[in-house]
């Protein structure tokens, strides 16, 4: 992504009420896994390992409701197959919101899927799915959500690659009234993740080990969301093309588009948009 989107998204946003660095022993608690979870360079460095036994997982140590959370990842390297990793927002209970990164693994020499998906008051299936333009084992790379009372968009490397509008005025749930705790998990999915769980894990490449570094959160401030006009502040012209470069180039599933999953007609939201 050229330097003027950035620029431009820098400004957008600088106007945060509150940015917090990224020192895990302060943001996060390892949630389960042992020591197959660790913290590395004083805090400044996280990894999350699976192995035959148990994979593993984070959560931050506070809620949020609405901001921007930023995070650089390296994905397993390899062979991946069968392996998920995950990284999102999530409230908890079984009406639970919850907004969604998860890199599904491959084997060697394949792309990982990258799937988002959006669940609001219990209800998913929302699922948007892509292949990267890089190979995101070689190095870190930025995976960030904003998330507004009248959308949320996913970014990579802050080029956006998918925006998900409020539809409540035709009542689609939207995820706006639970605080939510960013969540990170490293897991056994061979029944599903790779090829429909054809191709399951080679365990002889244990352990599988995904890295975090430059976690950032942004909350934003109560003058904001008194602002219409920054409330629907989406993206710019530039930040548009390259949404559309994505969703034409690298976009392999969409929801609004499985004819077979909703023969009797779409959801209201991809009607609408």
């Amino acid at each position: 992504m050229g330097s003027r989107l950035f620029f431009i998204l820098a400004l957008v946003f600088s106007s945060c009420m509150v940015c917090f660095g990224g020192n895990f022993f302060q943001e996060f608690d390892f949630t389960w896994g042992g020591n197959r979870a660790k913290i590395f360079n004083g805090g400044q460095l996280m990894s999350l390992s699976l192995d035959k036994v148990s994979g593993s997982g984070f959560q931050s140590k506070k809620e949020y409701l609405f901001g921007r959370i930023d995070m650089q990842i390296k994905l397993v390297a390899g062979n991946s197959a069968g392996t998920v990793t995950t990284y999102y927002l999530s409230s908890q209970g079984p009406t639970h919101d919850e907004i969604d990164f998860e890199f599904l693994g491959n084997v060697t020499g394949e792309p990982y899927i990258l799937h988002t998906n959006i669940y609001a008051q219990g209800k998913g299936n929302k699922e948007q799915q892509f292949y990267l333009w890089f190979d995101p084992t070689k190095n870190f790379h930025t995976y960030s959500i904003i998330w507004k009372p009248q959308h949320i968009i996913f970014l990579v490397d802050n080029t956006p690659i998918r925006v998900y509008k409020n539809a409540e005025s035709i009542g689609v749930p939207f995820p706006k009234n639970q605080p939510m705790r960013i969540y990170s998990s490293l897991w056994n999915a061979d029944d599903w993740a790779t090829r429909g769980g054809l191709v399951k894990i080679d365990w002889s490449k244990a352990p599988f080990t995904a890295y975090y570094r430059n976690f950032n959160s942004q909350t934003f401030s109560s003058s904001q969301f008194s602002n219409e006009k920054w409330q629907n502040q989406e993206l710019d012209a530039n930040g548009r093309r390259r949404l559309r470069w994505v969703q034409r180039n690298f976009m392999i599933y969409n929801y609004c588009t499985d004819f077979k999953r909703f023969p009797q007609g779409f959801p209201p939201e991809c009607k609408r948009f």
